[in-house]
């Protein structure tokens, strides 16, 4: 189940990223090639770029991935590893937890206003970022369990 909804999360990603790969393509085009800017392409493009940033680091992107600062990770000894991966993923998941509430009432007061080319709702467009929230809330608490179970604390080459 769980390799499912992560193949239909990087599909949805690839699938927002190639429509607003199309969308600048035909941004360009109409600006260039025809000399007729097209109003929805540059909103297009821009509600789909947010799509795409969120979803991405919501969904897809894999902690390992994400920056981090490892170099006292790196030269201290697995209690402390613990210790720092549940204090920091405490503050990460307990602000992002905290946000969520406000978040989603701003999001959704935002139903009422639309997109001035395009008419799309903006609770529409800004609601990946209630998906990263609670995403980060999840992330967290998974990483917390793993923490005091043993788990993902080994020092890591990363290049």
């Amino acid at each position: 189940m769980v390799r499912w909804l992560r193949t239909a999360a990087q599909v949805l990603g690839g699938g927002l990223f190639l429509t607003m790969f199309v969308v600048f393509l035909v941004q360009i085009a109409a600006r260039f090639g025809f000399g007729k800017p097209l109003p929805w392409t540059d909103e297009a493009a821009v509600i789909l770029y947010v799509w795409v940033i969120l979803w991405a680091a919501a969904t897809i992107v894999p902690e390992r991935e994400q920056v981090v600062f490892d170099l006292i990770w790196n030269s201290v000894s697995l209690p402390w590893r613990r210790a720092m991966q549940i204090a920091g993923n405490l503050l990460v998941g307990g602000l992002a937890l905290v946000a969520l509430p406000a978040t989603w009432d701003y999001v959704h007061f935002m139903r009422r206003e639309n997109s001035p080319v395009l008419g799309i709702s903006f609770m529409w467009i800004f609601l990946p970022l209630v998906i990263l929230l609670l995403a980060l809330v999840l992330r967290s608490g998974y990483a917390i369990w793993n923490a005091f179970k043993g788990e993902g604390l080994q020092a890591e080459l990363r290049l």
